[in-house]
């Protein structure tokens, strides 16, 4: 069975439209609150948000839907999706829901569920629940329909566990730190967080208005954050995404400092601190070359998965690597979190930092990246790339980049289009291989 709602994470759309409806957000609640329905003790289910204007819609009815099948409700207000990850844990839950859409517009929502060990729902789970999607849930009988509360202590418990990442002898003091949150679910429990151990904090990004997350902010939109580090002399700027699981680093002058970097980064200094298991990291087959032949200049390997953070916690887990992540910034240490938690990697970056003594400049750009291009063809239907002229045209790029450079083709697991990505060592003939992919899949799209 394939999956009609699920994506690469969780469920997401244009709310009021499409899948992402508060009818189909109810009918989740239930379905999800039937296949965890385990036991015969008092169930519960966690629920955090972020700041998009949809979320209150989208909250009530997921309680609406777990209250009707029996299921008691905590309600966390906007937290980041780790911190939702983390008290689904501690709170003893037996299922947890992220509403929100990540870095996409605030138009969008969406919805991530945790199982009661705090990792993602596995697909054999979604698949359960995407089935339940089309049939009659059995609702409770009135004297067990679930209650519902709010808890006023949530962003003080995850600014603890975040803190509680870095050893108790590791202060800030004397750092001065842009944290850019994106408008969204962290813009409180961040800089808190990194405040309270010694740093001085010049926050943006904390503004939420329903319909400004990740507005010209935030780790997609490095602009505002890029500036603000370097009009106001900071030593690092942390940039965010709405929902907190994402982070992007700027060193002192401006630059941009991607996942592959960070991961580079973590990943040899938790080596010679003898802290890294696995003997690598693991990434997507997104992430740069340049970072495959760095890790293996320092002995560590690189596996590659799918693209999409569940693809790589899933072997992190299997193949006891504590490391790993996405270029786009999703940062996985599982030594702290069951997800990515941009938060807590950020002040592995910060402890890195203080420890080595060095300027971010210095510390943060341990490989020069083979040159990356990755365009994106929209399509409204159909299957572009089984088309015959654009295999075509792939046989030949790759046969054009064999030993050279890398050719990564897929479609987005969050929106209709194709994602066109080569890499090599000379830039101009990658500009050409994704060209000439891309005129085709346009083609065949049209």
């Amino acid at each position: 069975m394939s999956k009609h709602y699920f994506g690469t994470d969780g469920i997401r759309g244009r709310t009021n439209a499409g899948v992402m409806t508060a009818a189909t957000a109810m009918k989740v609640g239930m379905a999800a609150g039937k296949r965890f329905l385990r036991g015969d003790h008092r169930h519960r289910v966690v629920i955090g948000k972020d700041t998009r204007l949809s979320g209150y819609m989208l909250e009530n009815a997921m309680v609406a839907g777990f209250t009707s099948v029996g299921m008691d409700v905590v309600l966390l207000g906007p937290m980041p999706t780790p911190a939702v990850a983390l008290l689904t844990r501690e709170l003893r839950a037996d299922v947890g829901v992220m509403i929100s859409a990540s870095h996409n517009p605030y138009e969008d929502n969406g919805i991530k569920l945790f199982g009661p060990d705090g990792f993602k729902l596995s697909d054999e789970d979604e698949l359960a629940i995407e089935a339940m999607l089309g049939e009659e849930i059995d609702l409770a009988p009135s004297p067990e329909i679930g209650r519902a509360r709010r808890i006023d202590d949530a962003r003080g418990r995850y600014i603890h566990a975040v803190k509680a990442s870095l050893p108790e002898n590791v202060r800030l003091d004397g750092l001065k730190i842009v944290v850019d949150c994106a408008n969204g679910a962290a813009y409180q429990v961040a800089p808190s967080a990194i405040w309270e151990l010694g740093a001085e904090i010049h926050a943006i990004g904390v503004n939420p208005n329903g319909r400004n997350i990740n507005e010209r902010c935030g780790s997609t939109h490095l602009d505002l954050v890029r500036e603000t580090v370097v009009a106001s002399g900071a030593d690092i700027g942390i940039a965010l995404d709405g929902d907190a699981d994402r982070l992007i680093v700027i060193d002192e002058k401006g630059a941009v400092v991607d996942g592959d970097q960070i991961m580079a980064l973590l990943g040899t200094e938790m080596a010679q601190r003898g802290l890294l298991r696995g003997g690598g990291v693991v990434a997507t087959v997104m992430s740069n070359l340049g970072l495959e032949r760095y890790l293996a200049g320092q002995d560590l390997t690189l596996e590659r998965t799918a693209v999409g953070d569940r693809h790589v916690l899933e072997r992190m887990k299997t193949q006891g690597f504590n490391v790993g992540g996405e270029q786009s910034g999703h940062m996985i240490l599982l030594d702290h979190a069951t997800t990515g938690d941009g938060t807590v990697a950020a002040l592995q970056v910060l402890a890195a930092l203080v420890r080595s003594g060095k300027r971010a400049s210095e510390l943060l750009h341990l490989f020069d990246p083979v040159p990356q291009l990755l365009k994106n063809v929209r399509f409204s239907g159909g299957k572009p790339l089984a088309d015959a002229r654009v295999q075509k045209v792939i046989a030949e790029a790759e046969a054009q980049l064999s030993g050279r450079g890398r050719l990564v083709i897929r479609p987005s697991g969050t929106e209709p289009v194709i994602r066109v990505m080569a890499e090599g060592d000379d830039s101009s003939e990658v500009a050409s291989v994704v060209g000439a992919i891309c005129d085709a899949v346009a083609e065949a799209a049209a």
